[in-house]
């Protein structure tokens, strides 16, 4: 019998060990904390005859991926899997991938809502929450699968290939993970890898380091951007309107999504539907009514006059940055993991554009020290490292007739104190909802 270890036992590790039983292997499941040890992995390695390894994207390069990789056993993803098996079960529906730091779960979220609308079979599946190789184990009737790729999925796919392939934009994250930016900036560009002329890669304009890497696309290049340029995009921006092929699309004043950031996003799924001949009236009257999505610039409770935005999904200093400017003078809750970035920019918009700012996890004092030295006033700094700590002296500080927008846009990821971002943010709006309801 065939066998594999799958490493990591979240979504992505039990969709791909459901995938291998499926294709007749015997499937170890290394976990150390719900699944054999990986010291006991090691030992399966070492004596049983492993055919593959599936490496679940949160799960590090640890002694036990290391030593699959010197004997030379074949180190995959669950996207690869996923790939493979439905290329060899001569599965027909077509896969819409994609990446980039900011937006790619907006995008991805609204093509799959977008493609439903027009009556297309779709599901988002990838980064977005749901394993890519079980969505197609369980539903290879669809039109699409419609697959959000973080970094982390996409360093060890090899055949994979997208038949619309999409990097939203670019900018400093993970580095905690990758050696510098250009690794990581090159790891999301993989998810181009293997495209043909018939496949098709939209590219961001509007983003220099997606320019930079022009010549590794080998799809059908399809330009999109902010405004008109000598690339003569598809789809641009024109004053208050968003354009397609000269065709005018929609009014941005009135699209549902808000935001200079949904502005790009809206450019991504505008062309995806324009691709799949989707019609205008429909797409115009889907961005015009569609919603935010949770944990995304969410308005979650109002106190009076004082607003709530639970922004969680804001991973990034850019992704802070476009909640922050679509606010004035807001404040700002922030902090969580320490991904080893420059923290110049953030602590630059905060003293910018932040009236008070409350500071929660490892990284709380490291910004803390910034703001101190760029002179952002010591009295309007709480580093009150929890989250609970921050709603209880806010509901001592905010009167329900004075107008604020109080937002909870991290900057960075939650794993030092949440299991992700959904949960810090569900956890957000409870606590909200306990103190100030």
């Amino acid at each position: 019998m065939k066998k594999a270890i799958v490493f990591g036992a979240g979504i992505s590790g039990r969709g791909s060990r459901k995938t291998l039983e499926k294709m007749g292997y015997k499937v170890f499941l290394v976990d150390d904390k719900i699944g054999i040890s990986s010291e006991k992995g090691i030992e399966i390695l070492n004596n049983d005859k492993i055919g593959l390894f599936i490496k679940s994207p949160g799960t590090p390069y640890t002694h036990l991926v290391e030593r699959a990789i010197e004997l030379d056993i074949e180190v995959l993803d669950d996207i690869e899997l996923g790939y493979r098996y439905k290329i060899s079960n001569g599965i027909k529906g077509k896969i819409i991938a994609t990446t980039g730091t900011n937006g790619k779960t907006t995008v991805t979220s609204k093509i799959s809502e977008l493609l439903e609308v027009a009556g297309f079979k779709s599901k988002v599946c990838g980064n977005i929450g749901f394993s890519f190789s079980e969505t197609i184990l369980e539903n290879p009737d669809l039109d699409f699968y419609v697959l959000e790729a973080s970094s982390y999925q996409l360093e060890n796919i090899k055949q994979f290939k997208a038949d619309i392939a999409l990097v939203v934009n670019l900018s400093p994250d993970h580095l905690s993970r990758y050696r510098d930016l250009d690794h990581y900036y090159d790891t999301k560009f993989k998810i181009g890898n293997n495209q043909k002329e018939n496949d098709y890669f939209i590219v961001n304009t509007s983003c220099s380091e997606v320019l930079k890497r022009l010549d590794e696309i080998s799809g059908t290049k399809i330009f999109i951007g902010t405004a008109l340029s000598n690339f003569e995009e598809k789809t641009y921006l024109k004053e208050e309107q968003i354009i397609s092929e000269d065709e005018f699309i929609l009014e941005t004043s009135l699209a549902s999504l808000k935001g200079r950031h949904n502005l790009e996003n809206m450019l991504f799924i505008i062309t995806v539907g324009k691709i799949l001949n989707i019609s205008t009236e429909i797409i115009r009257e889907f961005l015009y009514s569609t919603k935010n999505l949770e944990h995304r610039m969410e308005n979650c409770f109002n106190y009076g006059k004082v607003e709530f935005v639970n922004d969680s999904k804001g991973t990034n200093i850019d992704s802070t940055k476009f909640a922050v400017e679509a606010f004035k003078n807001p404040i700002l809750i922030c902090g969580g993991f320490d991904k080893n970035l420059n923290l110049a920019p953030l602590e630059e918009l905060i003293k910018k554009n932040v009236k008070e700012v409350y500071l929660i996890g490892e990284i709380s004092d490291k910004i803390e020290e910034g703001l101190m030295k760029i002179n952002y006033p010591k009295d309007r700094i709480f580093n009150l490292k929890y989250l609970d700590s921050v709603l209880k002296e806010l509901k001592f500080k905010l009167k329900k007739n004075e107008k604020e927008t109080v937002l909870f846009s991290p900057a960075t990821s939650s794993f030092d104190q949440f299991k992700n971002f959904e949960e810090r943010g569900r956890i957000f709006k409870e606590l909200v909802k306990s103190y100030f309801s």
